[in-house]
């Protein structure tokens, strides 16, 4: 794979060392969509399951509604449904510090800087209420 113009490409110390992290050279600024393997590639089935499972449970806290359930056991579902999400953002964020951040450092503190800003920004929208 071939790093964008503007890029370093750094070999990843994840899983069997196939990751590629790609970080910016010093003055670019990181975005969402900067191009690379994402930190969550070896786990990406692992979350998909996941999240399917979480679809699965929307459904059902619909299905408890339109059945006219008793309300403790919808919010009891739904309060799992807002457990198994958080646990799925905090592997995402997880992932993103032990690669992404990590190789971002490693080559350039300041590019190491601008991804820890991200992974505080996304710290704050997790925990808002």
């Amino acid at each position: 794979m071939t790093a964008p113009q503007g890029t370093r490409t750094a070999a990843s110390p994840l899983a069997s060392g196939t990751h590629e992290c790609h970080v910016p050279a010093a003055g670019t600024h990181l975005t969402a969509s900067t191009p690379g393997t994402r930190g969550y590639a070896t786990g990406r089935e692992n979350y998909l399951v996941r999240l399917r499972r979480i679809e699965g449970q929307v459904r059902g806290v619909q299905k408890m509604l339109a059945d006219d359930r008793w309300c403790p056991d919808v919010v009891n579902q739904l309060a799992a449904v807002t457990r198994a999400t958080q646990e799925v953002a905090a592997g995402l964020l997880d992932d993103h510090v032990r690669h992404c951040v990590l190789e971002a450092a490693r080559n350039s503190g300041e590019a190491g800087q601008a991804r820890m800003d991200e992974v505080a920004a996304a710290i704050r929208q997790v925990i808002r209420l």
